[in-house]
């Protein structure tokens, strides 16, 4: 009686040891050097180039505020038609200007215009060039009311964001997101862009300080970020697939097994 006990408890120290192996087996060990961002930021290059700088570029879909001012605010009303006015109701709901496919908006007065691809600053000169045909020294002023970027993969709150300043770098699009998760890979950061009608790609990696002088730093308006999944999370994802079905028959044949040994 005694050297069944033994066996079972043997038996229980082989069926322990097997979990354990397939626990260490689903996960792994991540250093610091995968972690961290902007390492040795310290000891970066102080004269490194800053490629950073661009400016946004109007591009179609773009929903775009338009307000002209002058010195005669009566001469510039007709160019400023901030709503409509049905029977009695008045609204003053902007909609903006859409920009068309062919980077074209209809303006009141000078009609269609193309500001696609032009700077907010190019495009105000444009229109101001244009209007001041008919008013005397006139003021334009943009905004793109959609400006907007998307981020997915591993990251606290994937989806769009709608950014109100125009302006947004990727750590802060990440910040906004809820930051990277523990599983997400940082050295391999994906950006993809429309860029003059193609196509673009870009990779970025947080972990080095030199994300803070990349052309990619700032994003672009509809830009796409990717945040991969870690070595750790493909494995364990793959792993946790089968990980139930092995416990389970590893349990079974435990089961079996005892009930084999107690019954010799």
């Amino acid at each position: 009686m005694k050297k069944k006990s033994v066996t079972r408890e043997k038996c229980a120290y082989i069926v322990f040891f097997t979990l354990f192996l397939l626990t260490l087996l689903t996960t792994s060990c991540t250093s610091k050097k995968d972690i961290v961002y902007f390492q040795d930021i310290e000891n970066f290059a102080p004269n490194a180039v800053d490629r950073t700088r661009s400016q946004v570029r109007i591009v179609p879909n773009n929903n775009l505020m338009i307000r002209v001012s002058a010195l005669n605010p009566t001469a510039a009303e007709p160019f400023n038609v901030v709503g409509s006015r049905i029977g009695d109701i008045s609204s003053t709901q902007w909609n903006g200007y859409l920009v068309t496919d062919k980077g074209e908006i209809n303006f009141p007065v000078i009609g269609k215009v193309t500001l696609g691809g032009l700077t907010k600053t190019e495009a105000e000169s444009l229109l101001e060039n244009k209007i001041s045909q008919y008013i005397s020294n006139p003021v334009v002023n943009i905004r793109i009311m959609n400006y907007q970027v998307s981020i997915l993969g591993e990251v606290g709150k994937p989806g769009t964001y709608i950014i109100n300043d125009e302006r947004v770098s990727l750590p802060q699009l990440i910040a906004m997101a809820g930051d990277l998760t523990i599983l997400g890979e940082r050295r391999n950061i994906q950006i993809f862009r429309m860029q003059n009608g193609e196509k673009k790609f870009y990779t970025v990696d947080l972990t080095s300080p030199e994300i803070f002088f990349s052309p990619n730093y700032y994003l672009q308006q509809n830009d796409l970020v990717y945040v991969r999944p870690n070595t750790a999370r493909v494995r364990s994802a793959g792993s946790n697939q089968n990980l139930s079905l092995i416990i389970t028959s590893v349990t079974f044949f435990f089961a079996v097994f005892s009930f084999v040994m107690r019954n010799k």
